[in-house]
């Protein structure tokens, strides 16, 4: 039998493009799911799970999982095994498989569905139950993980609850997170991100939330409401571990080989040499098991390896949630090489073999009527891609290492270094958001001494801590200078020898010359580069043989010069060859000569004509693929782990995490890492790229940066969907991610602008962290502590459910404003400002604010209406600013919170209008109320106000630019009219804005 007619024809044209495709197995036939079901599991089947990626400029990389739900019948599941490895055969049989669990799923299989997956009851053989047809079924979840979270559901009672974990109860009206006492921070913040994806998904986005914290019950009002659907308040007990609990151990790996479906240890150092491309091996480590597949064995010894390892899991005993990936030579995982003392980079023979096997199995394929596109990829040359350099126009500093000290350079010599010597090098700069930034590093010369590489390394960390931390800083190592340290010179020399004291000292105990560069030599430069990124000229040695047709140079001889062009240069190479030889000897005429018209006294200065190259010298392009771990220290050494699919969100802020990107390696320092932790940054920076070296073929010589969280430079942030919003809020993870939800977040980025409103905001989330963190260390002159014992959980309780009432208006508050003085009147000014914030937003698309309205709002944040003053405008606009704007500080604070005077008395009467007492009955005063005002009389059309417009509108308000449409293209574009529009909650409106391109 042909494998044309084994192979399933639902895999035809599977792997033919980035991204994920799933199969579920009904009848024992795979069958492909629509895009729309994608993520919804029924723990009654097995599905089969293809993740394609393409690195750039590579063969396209595939990974295949096969889920296998909690109900689904042996033969299921083993078809779905079947299937798997049909599926590979497809894709030229260089797949990576592995074998998923309901409830113990890889981190990378859940990194394709975040936030989570939430299996459903029910299956194709027994008939799916659809949510959307029955009535809402009150649910009870556990969440687990820090990054790749796990949901489980659990019987609705009390006796589920437990003070270890968190809860997440999904009534039909409200979701509540019930947080265990003891329970992880982490995991308290990641379980926000499953609320946030219920409220989505399964409540349209319209749904109240509370947080119930564990053992703090003193007039919560939402924490009664919780305890009520458990028939009232009673103690939980203690949690009694189950399987779910049990973490199994990563053990010291194992190599054993399979010979006839036989295993046999194999007592063995862990080298790469040891696996030999006729067999199979099986990798113990305990809690995760390795199959790994040499590439010219046998279809059936790979079975008979497969048969073997699930025979000694039941042999052994292990736990049904152990863990099988399957590997197969030349596409190993990072997870598989790291458990290996060293994994060299295959040479060129070993790669083309590779290329070849590959070949083999796409014709044979091919001759059995397989479709293969995509399987034999060809590898093609890539252009390195340039992150985004600094802003230009700062201040540049730099000073040589001499001795124990620093010795500042002159304006006209920064830009050249010599070999032999160390530098720091300090720019300051003001980012798109006017906030002051700063990039430091030392440079290393490939020459320069050990003292002088020791010196520069402390007095950098010296600037860095003086200067709180908030540089990026960077250790650089000569010829592997990133861009953005290349582009703040104009141009870059590297110049040999060296002038430092230590350098001097090494060259005259080797009894040799210095060989220091002098204005006065003779010396010869070759022009490497012509992009603003990559101008670096280096120093060469004075010989005729350094020369190339395909390159520019520059000849100093004495007091004359000369530019020497290549006849396959180009013309930009010219250019900065003149360029260069005017920074080396400022007003001296240079000499043009090109190939075949030198002078002689060009030769001589050669010391006589020689022969030289032709050919152009090889550029090493990076190919930035960037990578995220976290990490931990066993005995020493450093473990890395791999963060798939990783987002801003990942980044959790009493964390150090690694980024490597393969050109550059980045130490990120979360806020609340402690100090003594953080100090440790570079030399796990050092330890990682030691890893990295032996297992990835990273270079040793990798710039290293670090990076606090807060002042993450724009070369760090383009790996990242980046939000500035979501690190200008204080305190722990799950505070961060609790005024997220809530709905503090501005348009994307926290540019200062017109309006003030990200100030403003920042300035509210800076109060909203005072009032829950009472004792952290906020910017605020007036920080008093309240000496009447004030109860913390009842303050926080009433700052909560007045913040809740100011983002849900329509809900009444419940909770009665806190009569103490000190503390509650701090937490009252911080609801009472961000009240003002979300009115004065929400009613500023008004052509005129009312008198009355404008005066019942606290006077630090009362708008006041300006004309616009862009240079060219398309319309006079009238835009909404606050009048005493302040500029947000580095705490992301403003001089607004600054007085407690002035945020207590002046706000209280807006306080207690925001949150009235229990029983009361009043609604609060919210923009909702207000009646619908418009941005000026002006209108546009729909292309010239969206974001990406190529013909856009200037001098608008950008930040209301739905407010510009007619009230007839408003109501094509939003389906409601503009009354209705601004009715709606401020998160709606802000979603509805970001489908249109309107924000």
């Amino acid at each position: 039998m042909s494998t044309a007619k084994v192979l399933d024809p639902a895999f035809q044209g599977a792997g033919q493009k980035v991204g994920t495709e799933i199969w579920r197995i009904e009848d024992f036939k795979p069958v492909q799911l629509p895009k729309a079901d994608y993520g919804k599991f029924y723990s009654g089947d097995s599905y089969v799970i293809l993740q394609t990626t393409c690195p750039k400029g590579g063969a396209y990389l595939y990974d295949i999982h096969f889920w296998i739900g909690k109900d689904s019948s042996q033969d299921e599941a083993g078809t779905a095994a079947i299937k798997t490895v049909e599926l590979d055969s497809i894709l030229g049989g260089r797949a990576v498989q592995y074998r998923e669990l309901q409830g113990y799923e890889s981190d990378k299989f859940l990194s394709y569905f975040k936030p989570c997956i939430i299996p459903m009851e029910g299956g194709f053989a027994s008939g799916f139950k659809t949510p959307e047809e029955d009535k809402f079924e009150t649910r009870l979840y556990i969440c687990k993980g820090k990054r790749a979270i796990r949901i489980k559901q659990v019987p609705f009672a009390r006796s589920s609850l437990n003070h270890d974990d968190v809860f997440i109860l999904d009534t039909e009206k409200k979701i509540y997170q019930f947080n265990g006492a003891n329970s992880n921070i982490q995991e308290r913040a990641k379980s926000l991100e499953v609320i946030q994806h219920l409220k989505e998904k399964y409540h349209g986005g319209v749904c109240d939330v509370a947080i119930v914290d564990d053992g703090k019950l003193q007039a919560e009002s939402d924490s009664g409401e919780f305890w009520v659907l458990f028939g009232g308040f009673a103690p939980i007990g203690k949690k009694i571990v189950s399987d779910d609990d049990v973490v199994l151990e990563t053990t010291a790996p194992k190599l054993y080989s399979i010979n006839d479906g036989q295993l046999k240890l194999e007592d063995i150092t862990l080298t790469k040499a040891v696996l030999e491309n006729t067999r199979c091996f099986l990798l113990d480590c305990g809690a995760e098991m390795f199959v790994w597949v040499g590439r010219v064995t046998q279809l059936e010894d790979r079975k008979a390896a497969t048969k073997a390892v699930e025979e000694f899991i039941i042999s052994q005993k292990r736990p049904k949630t152990t863990r099988v990936t399957q590997v197969i030579q030349g596409y190993e995982s990072h997870a598989f090489k790291s458990k290996f003392e060293s994994w060299p980079a295959g040479n060129v023979a070993a790669s083309t073999g590779a290329e070849d096997g590959r070949g083999k199995v796409a014709a044979l394929l091919k001759q059995q009527g397989v479709d293969v596109k995509g399987a034999a990829k060809s590898s093609t040359p890539v252009n390195e891609e340039v992150p985004p350099l600094l802003e230009g126009g700062g201040k540049l500093e730099v000073w040589c290492v001499d001795g124990n000290a620093k010795t500042p350079l002159p304006k006209e010599d920064s830009g050249k270094f010599y070999s032999g010597d160390c530098y720091i090098i300090l720019y300051t700069y003001h980012s798109g958001d006017k906030k002051e930034e700063y990039y430091l590093n030392y440079w290393i010369g490939k020459d320069s001494t050990a003292d002088d590489k020791l010196v520069a390394a402390e007095l950098a960390n010296t600037m860095w801590n003086s200067l709180k931390g908030r540089p990026v800083m960077g250790r650089i190592y000569q010829g592997k200078e990133p861009p953005q340290f290349v582009a703040l010179f104009q141009p870059m020399v590297i110049l040999k020898g060296g002038i430092s004291s230590g350098y001097k000292t090494i060259a005259d105990e080797k009894g040799v010359g210095s060989g220091t560069y002098s204005a006065e030599g003779i010396a010869l430069f070759r022009i490497s580069g012509t992009a603003i990124h990559s101008n670096k000229t280096l120093q060469v040695d004075s010989l005729a043989t350094s020369l190339s047709s395909t390159d520019c140079f520059v000849l100093q001889s004495g007091n004359a010069m000369f530019t020497w062009h290549g006849n396959s240069s180009t013309y930009e190479q010219q250019q900065w060859a003149a360029k260069v030889a005017e920074f080396l000897k400022p007003g001296v005429a240079a000499k043009h000569c090109k190939e075949g018209t030198e002078s002689s006294a060009f030769w001589f200065a050669l010391d006589g004509k020689q022969s030289y190259t032709n050919k152009s010298t090889a550029q090493d392009a990076i190919v930035r693929e960037p990578h995220l771990y976290a990490f931990s220290l066993r005995k020493g050494r450093l473990e890395v782990t791999e963060i798939f699919n990783f987002s801003q969100d990942d980044m959790l802020t009493e964390d150090m995490m690694i980024l490597d990107t393969h050109g550059e390696v980045f130490i990120w320092i979360g806020q609340c890492v402690e100090s003594k932790e953080k100090l440790k940054a570079f030399d796990i920076g050092q330890k990682y790229i030691e890893h990295a070296m032996s297992i990835e073929d990273l270079s040793p010589y990798v710039p290293l940066y670090k990076v606090s969280e807060g002042n993450e430079p724009c070369f760090f942030k383009t790996y990242f969907s980046w939000d500035n919003t979501k690190s200008v809020v204080h305190g722990n993870s799950f505070q961060k991610k609790l005024s997220l939800l809530f709905g503090l977040r501005s348009e994307g980025t926290s540019r200062s602008s017109g309006n003030g409103g990200p100030t403003q905001r920042a300035s509210a989330l800076a109060a909203l962290s005072s009032a829950f963190n009472p004792s952290s260390q906020q910017k605020q002159a007036n920080d008093r502590r309240a000496s009447s014992g004030d109860s913390g959980p009842t303050q926080r309780a009433s700052a909560l459910a007045a913040l809740s009432n100011a983002f849900n208006p329509s809900s009444k508050t419940k909770t009665p404003l806190p009569s103490r003085s000190g503390q509650g009147s701090q937490r009252a000014a911080a609801v009472a400002a961000l009240s003002s914030v979300l009115t004065a937003e929400q009613s500023g698309s008004s052509d005129n604010l009312r008198a009355s309205k404008t005066s019942t709002t606290a006077p630090t944040t009362a708008p006041t209406i300006a004309p616009t003053t862009a240079e060219k405008t398309d319309a006079e606009v009238v835009v909404i600013t606050p009048s005493e704007a302040s500029p947000r500080s580095e705490a992301g604070e403003s001089s607004e919170f600054q007085s407690e005077k002035d945020a207590v008395v002046e706000e209280k009467d807006a306080v207690v209008e925001e949150v009235p007492s229990e029983g009361d009955g009043a609604e609060p005063a919210t923009a909702q109320e207000q009646t619908t005002e418009h941005v000026g009389e002006a209108t546009f059309s729909y292309d010239r106000l969206i974001s990406k417009s190529t013909n856009p509108i200037r001098g608008i308000d950008y930040k209301r630019r739905e407010a510009y449409l007619s009230e007839s293209e408003f109501q094509t574009v939003f389906g409601i009219s503009k009354d209705a529009f601004y009715k709606q909650p401020g998160w709606k409106q802000e979603l509805q804005k970001r489908k249109t391109d309107l924000f």
